[in-house]
């Protein structure tokens, strides 16, 4: 059974190593669209910097120059986009950013549930690090945070270490992580960084079979169309699921 296991993933990978598709393709296409449109970067949306935490909690933020449209943000995916970013294969041939849904949910507050994406190209500071930068930049102490993430791969261990310092400063802000595929989770810093964010309190899962076709009715430009999963979807998914759960036990 292993060896055929094995055989099985191997063919797959051998697939997907050459799956720069037409649908790859249009995705190139439609990010050179959003940036000649003048889509909202993080050099426009947020002050560019290096981020500290203090003992308060607060952040301490040092100017640092960074290259433009790094960061992209809106409401909805381009649906290209989505399928091929969020495909949870086991070998990630060409997904070389992190995209990040989110929702916030400040408790008894007039804001109700903030909702949208941030979209990294791994040039410069990361998608979860922008999102405290970005989407929580009035943080308040008084009140309760309940933030879920679906993210294309799980947190690098750079970032971990950022988010689960953030947990331990601010008691009040509750993290789950929803996660496509777990990023180079065979490395041991990766593994000690899924740690320390467990540990911090973060929540973290991998992506179920239904969690992707939520995320593609709330944060995708599907027009009203279902999506259709992959054929290894499911599969892949207990993979995934079975690999963090050894992490973490």
């Amino acid at each position: 059974m292993a060896d055929k296991g094995n055989s099985r993933r191997k063919e797959r990978k051998e697939k997907e190593s050459t799956e720069m598709t037409e649908d790859v393709k249009e995705v190139k296409k439609e990010g050179q669209r959003t940036v000649d449109n003048g889509e909202v970067s993080s050099a426009e949306a947020v002050n560019n910097g290096a981020v500290a935490i203090s003992q308060n909690g607060d952040f301490q933020v040092e100017p640092m120059e960074l290259p433009p449209f790094e960061i992209i943000t809106g409401d909805r995916i381009d649906p290209f986009a989505f399928k091929f970013q969020f495909k949870n294969v086991e070998y990630s041939s060409g997904r070389n950013k992190t995209f990040l849904c989110y929702l916030v949910d400040k408790g008894n507050t007039a804001d109700g549930l903030l909702r949208g994406y941030l979209e990294d190209e791994h040039t410069g500071s990361h998608a979860e690090e922008v999102f405290f930068m970005q989407c929580l930049p009035n943080y308040d102490p008084t009140l309760k945070y309940t933030v879920t993430w679906y993210v294309s791969s799980s947190p690098c261990s750079a970032c971990a270490a950022k988010i689960a310092e953030v947990l331990k400063a601010r008691k009040n802000v509750k993290l789950s992580i929803f996660a496509a595929r777990l990023f180079e989770w065979e490395e041991a810093e990766i593994q000690a960084g899924l740690k320390a964010l467990h540990v911090a309190g973060c929540k973290l899962r991998v992506m179920k079979p239904l969690d992707f076709s939520y995320t593609w009715d709330t944060f995708v430009e599907n027009e009203e169309q279902p999506l259709n999963l992959w054929e290894d979807c499911k599969e892949n998914y207990e993979y995934y699921h079975e690999k963090l759960a050894d992490i973490l036990q």
